[in-house]
This record gives structure tokens, C-alpha cells and sequence, in this order.
């Protein structure tokens, strides 16, 4: 028997971000995306990746969403590692990492307009 259901290859997070060259900015130079794709005259819609991961970004003048009301949980192998590396580049956290009750160890970080990114890696500790 097969399975003929369509399969789902990818997703990609949408930010809306109300300053999309300030916002483009911040994800390579900060949180180390590189910026794949850019559309738009001005720039209005944009793609960066980073290892497996892509996020991409709206301009909020090109939608009718709010900027800032976005989310993201990337998992990642070494979590310590990661939130040395964004610290020292200035990164906007929330807080440091610590081994949660959900099974994982994660810190949060936000960008300018608040849309949330939270990196962690699982553990055995799940309650």
C-alpha cells in the first residue's frame, strides 16, 4: 500500500518587521543568517538562511499584520555555543539558557519589533 497524500517539503517563518533593512541587518549581523533572497523596489520581502533553517521577512507597509507578533523555535546542537556567540555580537535577550521542564535547554532573543526566537536543543528532562 502507498501513500499518496502530498508531502510537505519545508516551511518558512514570515516576520513582519516594520524597518526591513534595519531587520536584515540585525539577522545576519547579530544572529548570523545570510541573506538569500531580496524582492521589491523598495524592499519590501526578503529571505535569510542559516545552516537549515530560513526565516523570511515582510515589510509590515506591504501587509495587513501587526510586526512583532511572530515566533520561531530553531532547534540547534549546541545551544551554549550559540547564545555565546550572539551575546557578544549584542543580541536582544531575553534570557540566558537553562535546562526547562518541557525537556529542553533554550534561551529566548527578540528583534527590534518584538517577534520572538527562541534556540534550544532537548534534553532528558522532561517532566
Amino acid at each position: 500500500m502507498t501513500d499518496n497524500r502530498p508531502m510537505m517539503a519545508g516551511a518558512a517563518t514570515v516576520f513582519v518587521v516594520s524597518d526591513i533593512a534595519a531587520s536584515l541587518a540585525y539577522y545576519r549581523d547579530v544572529l548570523g543568517f545570510e541573506v538569500t533572497f531580496e524582492y521589491g523596489q523598495p524592499l519590501s520581502y526578503a529571505c535569510l538562511c542559516r545552516d537549515e533553517v530560513a526565516l523570511h521577512l515582510l515589510a509590515a507597509s506591504q501587509t495587513k499584520r501587526l510586526p512583532g507578533h511572530g515566533a520561531i523555535c530553531i532547534f540547534v546542537r549546541d545551544v551554549d555555543q550559540l547564545y555565546a556567540e550572539v551575546s557578544a555580537r549584542a543580541a536582544k535577550l531575553l534570557n540566558e539558557p537553562e535546562v526547562r521542564d518541557y525537556g529542553m535547554r533554550d534561551f529566548d532573543a527578540v528583534d527590534a519589533d518584538g517577534n520572538q526566537l527562541t534556540f534550544g536543543t532537548g534534553t532528558d528532562a522532561a517532566a
